[in-house]
Formats: C-alpha cells, structure tokens, sequence
C-alpha cells in the first residue's frame, strides 16, 4: 500500500525530469575549458555544466549519483551500496583515463593500481559547479586527461561579513545527511568554513545466494569532510588564498560476488591542503597553484568465520603522497588573440603493505616510498583565437618529461565557426596521455620500461541555439584510439607476472542533447549517447580483436522536466535509461564467462517548497519509484525504491 500511495503522488505532481533550472543558460561562462573564463559560444569544446541549483535540487544524491545522470558519463556502482567502490567511464573510457580536478588543480591516488581518484573523496556539499570537458585535454591539464576532464568547483564565500547555510535530511536505510557552511568577507579577508556529515545502513553489498547457511549483514558507511579556506586580497590586482580539504570515511564491505562477510571494514583518510593565487599586470593574469595530496586506504577482514576461503585475518594499508604546482600566465595578445602558457610538475610517492593468517602460515608483503616514486614536468602553451566574424580556434601543445619514459609530446587543434549567432560548427583533434602508475611501474609486478598510455580523439558537431534563446541542441560524434594500453600479462611458460603495454583501443559513439524551454517556469532536458569500442591484443602473436566495454551500456537516455508551479513551489522528475552491458565471471575451472546485464529505468522525482523569502527550503526526493530490480555489477545488490526528505537554510 505505501508503495502504490507513493507512486500515485510520483503521478500527480510528474513533469518529467530531475534538477534543472528554470531557464535556459545559452551562452555560459566556462573555466575548465581554456584555463580563463571564456562563453560556450567563443569555444569548440565540448563541455556540459551542472550548476549549484541543480546540486541543490538532485534530492540526497551524492556525487557519484549526480554525474551518472549526464551524457555521456556512466558511473557503475553509483546506486549499488554506499560502500561500493564508483568507477567512472567517461565515453566509455578506461576509467583511470578521466582526470578528476578541483579548481583546476588535478587530483591523483599514487597507492592505487591505476593512480585514479576517488570521487567519494569530494563531498557534493563544498561544490559550487562541476564542468565536465569531454575529449583528449592533456595538452593544459597532463596525464589521465585522455577521455576528459571532470572540474569540481569549489563554493565562494559572499560580500557579507558573516552568512551561515546548511542542510539536514534523514532517508531510507536509515540514512542522515547535514553540512553547515559558515563563510564570509570584511576587508581584505574572506573566509570559509564548511563541515558535512552522512552516515547510513546501507544494503547488504553482495546479493545472497546462500540463505540459511550464514547470516547476511547491511553494509554500512560513514563520511566525514571538512573544507576550510582563508583568502586575502592585498590590492584590486591580486588575491591570495590558502586551504586544507580533509575527507574520512568508513565502509562495511563483502568478500565480493555473492559472498557476504561479517567483519570486513575499509576506511580511508584524504587530506588536500595548498595555496591557490591570482596577479594581474595590466591585462596579463599569473596564477600560481600549489596541492599537496596525501591519501590512506586500510582494509581489515579480522571475522572469526572467515568467508574468503582463504585467509583468516587480513590487513592491507596503502598511502600516496603527492605534490603538485602549476604556474600559468594568460596574456592578451591582440584583441583577438589570448596565450595561456605555463609549467607544471608533479613529484608522488607510495608505501604499501599487505599481511594476512591461512591454513599455510602467515604472510606479508611490502613496499616502502623509497621505491615507489616518480616525478615529471610538464611545459605547456595554447593560443586562443576568437574573430568578432564568429571564427575561434584553439592550438596548443604540452612537452613532457617523466622520471622513468623520458619525454613525450601532445597536441590539441579546436576550430569552431558560429554563424549567425544560432548555428555552432565544431571540429577537435587532440592527444593525451596516461602515465604508469606507481604499482605498475615498481610493484612486484612492476616494469620500469613501460611507456606512457597515449590517446588521439576526432570529434566533431554541431549546435543549435534559438533567436528566442529557448533551444538548445547538441549533436557530437567521437572517435577515440588509445595505444599502448597497460595490461597486467602472465607469461605460459615462466608463470611470471608482470605490466606490459601491449593493446590498442578503439572506441567511437555519437551525443545528442537538447535543452527546451516550454515556458518562463518549465525546462525540458533530453539526452541519448550511443558508445561502442574495441581492443586489438597480442594472442599467440596474432591480433585479436574484441568488445570490451565490461560494465558499460552501449546506450544511455535520459528525459528530465523541471516545473515552477508557484514561485516558493519547484517540482522536478527524471526519467534514466541504461541500456544492456556486458559483465565477466569465471567458472569452477577460472575459465572467463561473459555475462549479459539486463537494462533498467529509473524513475525520480523531487519536490521543493520554499519560505521565509527563501530562507528556508523543504524538499524531498524519491528514487526508483518503480523499484525496479537490475544489476550494475554481476554478483552485487543495487537500491530498491529509497526516499529522503529534509530541510536547507541560509542566513
């Protein structure tokens, strides 16, 4: 009875979509694309913008969530358990071959195999906007950046001396969610402080196949994330500002496919601290950015009725450190003319260690940052052209060096002509490249001569926007090849392990997406990528070539519909459409068994009602209404039908 008492009020208030705003923003201002703010209009790139509104109006969803509902971009896991790790697949790319930034500073994990970050490290909370570049961007922003850039951008304080927000829901699976934000100005001075806080049961991880036999658990997972940022501005032309970002969170994990497990815990601690500063000479802007990275990751299976079948005590902890420093000018050359130029360097370093209790004997492995490390430079440069007869144009190139390979070079080419300020022809061609991680490179499988993962993207489209500015469509076409893919590769007659580059990738797809304004209260959104790919390997000296996209659908869609129905009342619902995927198991014999991953649609909707001059804002949020039943990883339990509810304030 309370679901279909659910599904009945879903119905009544239904307009079709999720988080939008109530207007159409045509021409946006963008950083992430050029390193300066510049209009979508002025550039070939193709880049999607979440705003903080839709932040807001996404209904408790966290990041992961958020960014799986975007074209193009497929987070798997991002509705399995909390605790589930979140992979991201940017066009169907490798998922360590999207560059997460904050403010344009890029962040990486030097402990992990594929140095990519973890996005449940960014609390959704602290963000102002996310832009999501798409295509090889190497060229400004270095390694990992050969599908795209995913750009956090961080809240800014107000001209106030003093303003306090926040939020509290509480949700299904007896989920809390607050954060509290104090921040402000007076003077030179402006500061930010904001905390958030999220804990929840959570499901049980792994799907049961064993019932009666053992008892099953819900999988539980608690954050805590505290952001603290003080500026100082000594002159008009200058600002200074220095930050520490420090996220730890707690998760209750399974041994994996179907096998539960009672008292196995993973926590992971993420401190981010720097200084960000901005000068100005004349027209010529100077930043200088400075990161320092430092992540741990522990993992303890200590259950008395181990379920592994192996090991009756674990524990493995793994730290990376890293910092970075980018130095940039952007400098007018003409009126038509921008150069963005700069240097940047990277220096990492990881320890690692791994014990564990069998039936053979105890056992233990490590590495300490004395042999995992590594460094490398970069110099980069990219002039900006954009004629006031509606011709721009982008060409840049980054040089680098790297402590292990050596040198390497990319390149970026991006033409766009916009005609009669309605019709935008874009063209990009650009290259990228991945470096080996750490591990790969130092482990006990490590190979020191492994060369750098290098990616070419040709992209190209066209956009539409209307004279009544109430249209706005879309339609791209990528094709994306990647050689000298890291394989990890046993030799048959040593039974050796070890990272070789051996696989060459192709993937290539279409994006369409469009932006409607029915009218001054209602937006339409709808979205539909189509991605396929191939790997081409080495097998017995001959190429063999197959599908490999594991885990990620060849089609996505997506409708959303957003409704003002009084100026305090905004109600939203959202329609997602994940097509089939493939998924990979291994028989008695660990032989590799491909599995087909049945599509699923989900079914959102938010609700929002706002007081005291928009103050004080109710909300609720309901998702999965359908409960429909699916699969995002073989062997692993997705959420049910799940609702929140809850409040937010600004003072």
């Amino acid at each position: 009875m309370k679901k279909k008492i659910f599904i009945a009020a879903a119905v009544i208030f239904s307009s079709t979509a999720e988080a939008q705003d109530s207007t159409i923003k045509m021409d946006e201002i963008i950083i992430t694309a050029n390193k300066f703010p510049n209009k979508t209009s002025l550039t070939g790139k193709v880049v999607v913008v979440i705003s903080r509104e839709e932040l807001e109006k996404n209904g408790g969803k966290d990041l992961s969530q958020v960014l799986t509902e975007q074209a193009g971009l497929f987070i798997n896991g991002a509705n399995s358990n909390p605790a589930k790790d979140k992979s991201v697949y940017l066009r169907g790319a490798k998922t360590d071959h999207t560059l997460i930034t904050v403010d344009g500073v890029p962040l990486y994990d030097p402990s992990g195999i594929g140095s990519n970050f973890d996005i449940r490290m960014l609390s959704i909370d602290n963000i102002e906007r996310i832009e999501i570049l798409k295509g090889s961007q190497s060229t400004l922003y270095g390694s990992d950046a050969i599908a795209g850039v995913i750009n956090i951008i961080t809240r800014k304080g107000n001209a106030k001396p003093l303003s306090i927000s926040g939020m509290a829901s509480y949700g299904s699976f007896n989920s809390f969610h607050g954060n509290t934000t104090l921040h402000g100005s007076k003077g030179k001075t402006d500061y930010k402080l904001d905390y958030s806080w999220y804990k929840t049961a959570g499901i049980n991880e792994a799907t049961d196949t064993i019932t009666g036999k053992h008892v099953t658990d819900k999988d539980g997972y608690q954050q805590n994330s505290v952001y603290a940022a003080l500026g100082y501005k000594p002159s008009g032309t200058s600002h200074l500002q220095a930050y520490l970002r420090y996220t730890k969170h707690q998760a209750s994990l399974d041994q994996g496919a179907f096998t539960d497990e009672l008292d196995f815990t993973a926590g992971t601690r993420n401190i981010q601290s720097g200084l960000k500063s901005e000068f100005y000479f004349g027209r010529t802007q100077l930043n200088l950015n400075y990161n320092y990275n430092d992540t741990r990751r522990e993992y303890i299976d200590d259950s008395v009725e181990s379920r592994n079948g192996f090991a009756s005590y674990s524990r493995g902890v793994y730290s990376g450190r890293e910092h970075f420093a980018d130095l940039f000018f952007i400098s007018p050359l003409t009126k038509e003319i921008k150069l963005t130029t700069g240097i940047d360097y990277r220096s990492s370093n990881s320890s690692q260690q791994y014990q564990s209790i069998s039936f053979y004997g105890p056992f233990k492995t490590e590495l300490s940052k004395d042999s995992l490390h590594q460094r490398q430079m970069g110099v980069y440069a990219a002039f900006v052209l954009a004629t006031k007869k509606g011709f721009c144009a982008e060409l840049g190139g980054r040089f680098s060096n790297h402590s292990a390979y050596g040198n390497n070079f990319v390149f970026n080419v991006n033409p766009s002509y916009l005609i009669k300020e309605q019709y935008k022809i874009f063209l990009n061609l650009s290259t990228a490249f991945k470096t080996p991680s750490l591990y790969q490179l130092y482990s006990e499988y490590g190979n020191a001569d492994l060369k750098p993962e290098t990616g070419l993207t040709l992209e190209g489209g066209i956009q539409y926007y209307s004279k009544s500015k109430s249209i706005n469509v879309r339609a791209t076409y990528f094709n994306r090849r990647v050689n000298n893919i890291i394989n990890f590769y046993t030799d048959p007659f040593s039974y050796q392990s070890y990272y070789i580059n051996q696989d060459k990738q192709n993937d290539h797809g279409v994006e369409l997406e469009s932006t409607l304004q029915l009218c001054k209260t209602s937006v339409l959104k709808l979205f539909y990528t189509y991605v396929d790919g191939k790997v081409s390997t080495k097998n017995a000296g001959k190429d063999t070539t197959f599908f490999n996209l594991i885990r990620r659908p060849k089609s996505t869609f997506g409708l959303s519909l957003n409704f003002k129905i009084k100026p305090q009342f905004y109600i939203s619902t959202g329609l997602n459409w994940v097509g089939k995927r493939t998924d990979i198991s291994y028989d008695a014999f660990f032989n590799r068994v491909e599995l087909v991953l049945k599509n699923y649609l989900h079914w959102n909707v938010y609700a929002e009602y706002a007081m005291l001059k928009n103050k004080l804002k109710l909300f609720t949020g309901l998702r999965n209404i359908t409960n429909t039943k699916y699969t995002e990883v073989y062997g692993f339990n997705t959420a049910g039908f799940n609702a929140s509810a809850g409040l937010r304030f600004s003072y």
